[in-house]
């Protein structure tokens, strides 16, 4: 082997992501060619805006990405002026797919009925490895703009691929398939066509078919954001969206409009019809492309919040200029002005359609939990975000909102109830709901990992105080239904002082309470301080709080507890105690303090009761 010649193995999974595509796809092969364009368009447009800032030599006048079909030699070659691939980026960008979620793809590739292999190619962004599908080889030659070397990546996507030194006399980057001998359909100019004029028909950057000799142009390359939406079919918005974002579901909502004013820009947004991979858990920018005079510029302008990241689209300004840096759109007040118009419209949006609870639920579902991040923090739009958040509820079925929580609160509820916890269908049989359901006092169920922190940041609405039922010592007594309780309550002025000193290191206090009614005991937090879901997500992360030790709150009423006040003159309820304390914390969702410990006393008070 030449000196010049590396050969690299692809990771274990990436080779089993492979096979996949290779095997299971026959039926989508065609949208290869739309993702290789796609990536070549991409690249021209990164080198256009590199030249801008003097990074780099400009994009030659007149180029294009340029698809070349060879049926005598079998092969087809897309070859784009972008800003071309360093043989690291070639080693990260072709040899790995790391940014893809390789293990969740791969499953779920293997488990999808065939229907539903699209929308999963593009929810994992399998990009360029979908070549594969109709490729037996697959050659990658690019020279980076502004360097001199140029590379040769090459495989038979069977576990391994090489690079190697090679010639190009301007940067940018030529892919080239040898076709298959099943897939030689795509070496015919019209087929091509048919493919770009589906895919890719928006992309400004110019397309070519080579045919009898000549380039012939395959795409009309308009900017769809700036023709009347009277001249814009639904297909159009569609087909934009999903070239857009790679996506292949239908979007949810379609933003289109020219602003005027103290500054001007036109602006076509979408909000998607399914969650994308990773939506939440990945990166927390805005990708929303900002373009200058149709010219793309950057997808790194913030145009909107991070909990409006889900929002894919395009916002076109006459009003910066051509060769705006990084920095410049940092500081002008141009773009602020720009991202505060584009934050109001979506959320004037999203309030319109809110009145739709059916379609409304749909879109809360898939985006509700990044929603919410905005309560956390975004003062601004704190109060608008509040009327459109959606929960869980113990009393009513679906989705319902603050709104309407407040207009069936019971006479007498001062506050409005919360319940926070890992699963919604956990939390509807909780025992901190006992007393509240036995009053028909409604409490919302919140199961997201960021309810634990925006609602005490939100405090109130409509002047209600939010307020988790876990946290204090809620008063139910002042609510319209009267006392839920029932039998006779037990004197506890013995037993609560010896439970108190037994449990001395694992609560902060012991007292009775009126909100249970099937159930001995129950944990609750502080009044002042975090939930019990917070300090439970702090235990997880290691934090030590100390004095924020849980209250052990005992029902009177509760047989159990009755017996416990008849034998508190002997004094000795330590044993009792760490159970009920267990008790409570299995109750919780939590595990025993001594899982052993705790399955030898419910034993040892089995073996009592059935001897």
């Amino acid at each position: 082997m030449s000196e010049t010649v590396e050969r690299h193995e692809f990771g274990a999974e990436v080779g089993r992501l492979l096979d996949l595509v290779v095997h299971a796809l026959y039926s989508d092969r065609e949208i290869f060619l739309r993702e290789l364009v796609a990536n070549a368009a991409d690249a021209v447009d990164r080198r256009r805006f590199e030249a801008l800032t003097g990074g780099v030599p400009g994009v030659p006048e007149g180029s294009a990405v340029r698809v070349v079909p060879d049926k005598a030699a079998r092969t087809l070659t897309v070859t784009d002026p972008g800003i071309g691939m360093s043989k690291a980026d070639m080693a990260e960008n072709l040899g790995t797919i790391a940014r893809s979620g390789t293990r969740a793809f791969t499953q779920s590739l293997a488990d999808a009925k065939p229907g539903d292999r699209p929308s999963l190619i593009g929810q994992f962004g399998v990009g360029f490895y979908s070549a594969f599908m109709v490729a037996e080889r697959v050659e990658v030659t690019s020279r980076k703009a502004g360097s001199d070397e140029t590379w040769t990546w090459s495989s038979e996507g069977r576990g391994d691929y090489t690079l190697a030194r090679a010639e190009r006399a301007e940067p940018g980057t030529d892919i080239v398939l040898h076709v298959k001998a099943d897939a030689e359909e795509f070496l015919e100019p019209i087929r091509l066509r048919t493919i770009i004029r589906k895919w890719a028909d928006h992309i400004t950057v110019p397309i070519t078919i080579a045919e009898d000799g000549k380039d012939e142009p395959a795409n009309e390359g308009t900017a769809l954001w700036r023709k009347p939406k009277s001249e814009i079919s639904a297909e159009s918005y569609t087909e934009f969206y999903r070239h857009l974002g790679h996506n292949f579901d239908e979007p949810w909502a379609t933003l289109h409009w020219h602003a005027e004013g103290t500054v001007e820009f036109t602006a076509l947004l979408f909000i998607p019809g399914m969650k994308p991979f990773q939506v939440v858990e990945g990166e927390r920018e805005s990708r929303v492309r900002l373009h200058v005079r149709r010219m793309f510029i950057t997808d790194e302008a913030a145009l909107l919040p991070p909990w409006l990241r889900f929002v894919q689209g395009v916002v076109d300004t006459e009003d910066l200029p051509l060769n705006v840096s990084r920095e410049m759109l940092q500081a002008t007040p141009v773009l602020a002005r720009i991202r505060k118009a584009v934050t109001n419209r979506v959320l004037s949006d999203l309030k319109t359609r809110a009145k739709e609870a059916e379609e409304y639920a749909k879109f809360w579902e898939n985006f509700g939990p990044v929603l919410k991040e905005g309560i956390y923090e975004d003062t601004e739009h704190r109060k608008d975000l509040a009327g459109l958040l959606r929960f869980r509820s113990s009393a009513v079925e679906g989705w319902t909102s603050l709104a309407d929580y407040v207009s069936r609160m019971k006479e007498g509820q001062e506050a409005i109830y919360v319940l926070s916890g890992d699963s919604a269908e956990a939390l509807a049989k909780s025992p901190q709901l006992e007393g509240f359901r036995a009053r028909g006092v409604e409490v919302l169920l919140l199961s997201d990992s960021i309810d634990a922190f925006w609602p005490e940041r939100l405090g109130s609405f409509e002047e209600k105080p939010i307020r988790s039922v876990t946290q204090g010592s809620a008063d139910l007594s002042k609510i319209a239904g009267g006392d839920a309780a029932q039998g006779e309550a037990a004197d506890l002025s013995k037993l609560l002082p010896l439970l108190k000193d037994a449990l001395k290191e694992d609560v902060s206090e012991v007292r009775a309470t009126d909100r249970l009614v099937d159930s001995a005991v129950v944990l609750a937090a502080p009044e002042f301080g975090p939930d019990l879901h917070m300090q439970r997500l702090l235990q997880r992360a290691g934090r030590d709080f100390g004095s924020l030790n849980p209250v052990l709150e005992i029902n009177p009423r509760h047989p159990l507890v009755r017996s416990l006040a008849a034998k508190a003159e002997a004094g000795d309820v330590a044993e009792a105690a760490g159970l009920l304390l267990d008790l409570a914390r299995v109750q919780d969702g939590d595990t025993p303090r001594d899982p052993a410990a705790f399955a030898r006393r419910v034993a040892e008070a089995l073996a009592t009761s059935l001897g």
